[in-house]
């Protein structure tokens, strides 16, 4: 069997997020026609407990060093981060049939050792990090957004095949002069359904804050909550997942509860009528959905939170501040109409698993 050598920005034993989940999920599903290992940046001290993970220290950035070398080789400091010494050594000591980059940054240490334009390289894009630097980074993010595309382009340009959880990105990259290009369209495992017959008045938003999209998702839904709570007796929204960095709490709404990162994310779903999203910023895989979808808990989104998953699913995107405010509050009074949405997604989600419509997408993409 070919044996395939992932290079992950993230260590997929102890880290967290939609990136990694996936990365997972897909190597699993790799599997089926490769022996899988992994090469990983992480910030554990000793080696990793699974041995088909290989962890190399992430190092840590000095801004000055890093501008200069950004400006040196002419990448952005986004790609220049991802270009590690430890990192290029550990690939050059391998001999895999295929080498698969998650995220485009992870190709720069591929592209300087022994191994380029010899073993075969796979691209899995996940998300476009020149939209989140334009829309979420201020001046100096729209400042570097076009030399981060320049650089997805030109690391896409040196896989053999490409593969992109966003529809639209399949456009962008084939117009850049890439020509294998595959909309990776997979869906997740189902898992427990859960109970929305018997849920209460409770909406839930999913999502890692240190990732700016999420955060500013959140400061929408501060601002949107009470008019989706109005007249609604015990109407509640629990947000869950970890706090951006150096955030400031702010006063909550009445009836909005921020968890944090929960350790029991199970059962906390199971208690809610619907998640929604009001995400102003997207990209890559709407994990969020996904998750939701596999377990049957209905979701309101706008088209950047559901992106190209969106049509897959059949559900009609809610943008704007009164669409939004509408679905919302339809699901908080109406429990028979959010069991039936719940239903239907779980038996589609279930439906596309038993046809492997997910390992199929994976095997296309690498392929020979």
């Amino acid at each position: 069997m070919r044996v395939a050598t992932f290079l992950l920005a993230k260590d997929p034993t102890i880290d967290h997020g939609g990136d990694i989940a996936l990365a997972r999920l897909v190597m699993e599903l790799a599997r089926a026609s490769l022996t899988v290992e992994s090469i990983c940046l992480s910030r554990a001290g000793e080696p990793s407990p699974d041995p088909t993970v290989t962890r190399v220290t992430k190092p840590p950035v000095s801004v000055p060093k890093l501008m200069l070398r950004s400006l040196r080789d002419r990448r952005s400091v986004v790609h220049s981060r991802f270009d590690v010494a430890a990192l290029r050594e550990e690939i050059d000591r391998r001999q895999p049939d295929l080498f698969v980059a998650e995220h485009n940054y992870m190709v720069e240490s591929f592209l300087r050792t022994r191994h380029r334009g010899v073993t075969p390289l796979a691209l899995n894009t996940v998300n476009s990090e020149s939209i989140v630097f334009r829309a979420n980074r201020g001046l100096g993010g729209r400042i570097e957004a076009p030399r981060i595309a320049a650089d997805e382009l030109r690391t896409a340009r040196s896989a053999r095949s490409v593969g992109t959880y966003d529809r639209e990105e399949v456009d962008f990259y084939r117009r850049g002069g890439v020509g294998r290009v595959h909309w990776l369209d997979i869906t997740l495992p189902p898992a427990r359904k859960a109970p929305i017959a018997a849920s209460g008045t409770r909406l839930v938003f999913l999502g890692d804050r240190t990732w700016p999209p999420n955060q500013e998702a959140f400061e929408q839904l501060v601002q949107w909550w009470p008019d989706i709570a109005r007249g609604i007796p015990g109407a509640e929204l629990v947000v869950v997942g970890k706090q951006a960095a150096g955030y400031t709490p702010v006063p909550l709404p009445d009836g909005m509860t921020d968890l944090g990162f929960a350790d029991d994310l199970e059962s906390v779903l199971n208690s809610c009528r619907a998640l929604i999203a009001p995400v102003l910023t997207g990209g890559g895989v709407r994990v969020k959905l996904l998750e939701a979808a596999s377990r049957g808990l209905p979701v309101v989104g706008t088209s950047a939170a559901l992106g190209s998953h969106a049509p897959i699913f059949g559900i009609d995107t809610s943008d704007g501040r009164e669409a939004f405010v509408e679905q919302c509050r339809r699901f908080l009074v109406d429990r028979a109409a959010a069991a039936a949405e719940g239903d239907r997604l779980y038996d589609l989600n279930q439906d596309r698993w038993d046809r492997k419509v997910p390992h199929a997408r994976v095997g296309d993409w690498l392929a020979p």
